[in-house]
């Protein structure tokens, strides 16, 4: 199972890419799907937009794995960030795929054990778990790979848990 994780945010959208198989993790590609501030806000959608229409033809993934948002104060940002992982989710439906929700303490404890794991306890895991020589980089794709890792461990593969019927 391909699986394409993502931890989503207008300006900078992590991506991680793995192959999930006989129950080893493999890292295929990770990385950020960065907006330049100065750009319009819907041209930034859109290239968010394109970049994961791009990533689904180059690696033919067989569902998403996405972060439920969490914002305690700064709403503009919210906003923008659910923006973006609408599109996301968008992005996903268009290619017949289903998204699956995760939230930051279920990531952390698919990766670490650990509802409370600190950021480097995370990048850790992530490449114990994948086998890396070093630490994803840059963070974001590092939460992305945790998102895929979670689902990967999460067990299910029926689609049964995906969001919305996008299966």
């Amino acid at each position: 199972m391909i699986i394409l994780g993502l931890d989503p945010g207008y300006a900078i959208t992590g991506f991680g890419v793995i192959l999930y198989e006989n129950k080893q993790l493999k890292a295929v590609d990770y990385g950020v799907i960065k907006t330049d501030a100065e750009t319009p806000f819907p041209e930034r959608l859109l290239a968010i937009d394109q970049a994961l229409t791009e990533l689904n033809s180059l690696h033919q993934p067989h569902c998403f794995a996405i972060e439920e948002l969490f914002f305690s104060r700064n709403t503009t940002t919210a906003i923008g960030t659910a923006q973006a992982r609408g599109v996301a989710v968008v992005a996903a439906a268009r290619a017949g795929l289903p998204v699956y929700e995760y939230t930051p303490i279920q990531v952390k404890v698919a990766v670490t054990g650990y509802g409370r794991a600190e950021k480097k306890q995370i990048q850790e895991m992530v490449r114990v778990l994948l086998n890396l020589n070093k630490m994803p980089q840059p963070d974001d794709a590092a939460d992305a790979l945790a998102v895929a890792i979670c689902h990967a461990h999460s067990g299910n593969r029926d689609g049964s848990l995906a969001v919305g019927g996008y299966q």
